[in-house]
C-alpha cells in the first residue's frame, strides 16, 4: 500500500473522527489504488488517531473476492459499486454527521442559507429509504443508482448518514463539512426565528 496515500487517509480520518462524522460502529473511507483495486479501512478499525497501514485492506474488484472482503468495512459493496459505475470517483466515505443525519430525519432536501453552502452545495437533496429493515440489500444498488442519475457526489440518507465521493479528497472532505456546517446553521436559525 502507498505509504503517501495511507498517511492522507489518516490525517483526514482522525480530523473526521474528532469532529463526530465517524463513530466507533460507523463509517468507512477508501480510495481506489489502480482501475480495478481501491483500499478500504477493516471492519474493527475505528477512523481516529490509531489508525496506520494495518487499519486497511486493498482489495481487487476484477479478481474472484476472497476471505480478505469479509474483513473489510461493512460498507465495503457499496465502495466497491461505486468504484464500478463512476469512474470520476476516487475517493469515498460514509459519515454520520449529526446535524445532517438530523435535519434529514424531517426534510426532503437541504436548501443551505449560509453563504458557502449556497455558492458550493446550492442544494442537497435528502434520499429517503423507506424501510430499514432492508436497507442493507438494496442500500448499494440505490445509492449507485442516484449517483449514477445525478451530478451531485453527497447523497444525505436519512435516519443514515451521508455517503460521499469525488476525484480528490480534500474536495469530499470540504463538502461534507459545508454540508454539516449548512444544517447546523439551518438548525441554529430555526430555533432564533
Amino acid at each position: 500500500m502507498d505509504s503517501y496515500l495511507i498517511e492522507q487517509i489518516k490525517h483526514i480520518s482522525h480530523s473526521m473522527f474528532q469532529k463526530n462524522y465517524f463513530g466507533v460502529f460507523h463509517g468507512s473511507i477508501s480510495a481506489k489504488t489502480t482501475v480495478n483495486s481501491f483500499i478500504i479501512n477493516k471492519k474493527e478499525t475505528i477512523l481516529d488517531d490509531g489508525v496506520d497501514k494495518s487499519s486497511f485492506i486493498e482489495l481487487n474488484y476484477s479478481k474472484p473476492k476472497d476471505y480478505r472482503w469479509n474483513e473489510a468495512s461493512h460498507d465495503v459493496r457499496i465502495h466497491e459499486k461505486i468504484y464500478r459505475q463512476l469512474p470520476s470517483a476516487k475517493y469515498i466515505s460514509y459519515t454520520m454527521p449529526p446535524y445532517a443525519t438530523a435535519y434529514s430525519l424531517s426534510h426532503q432536501e437541504v436548501v443551505p442559507r449560509d453563504y458557502y453552502g449556497h455558492q458550493i452545495l446550492n442544494k442537497v437533496v435528502i434520499y429517503d429509504p423507506k424501510d430499514f429493515s432492508d436497507w442493507h440489500k438494496r442500500a448499494t444498488y440505490e445509492i449507485t443508482t442516484f449517483f449514477k442519475k445525478s451530478s451531485d457526489h453527497l447523497l444525505l440518507i436519512k435516519g443514515f448518514g451521508l455517503i460521499s465521493y469525488d476525484r480528490d479528497m480534500t474536495e469530499m472532505v470540504k463538502k461534507v463539512a459545508i454540508l454539516e456546517n449548512s444544517c447546523k446553521l439551518l438548525t441554529i436559525g430555526s430555533f432564533i426565528n
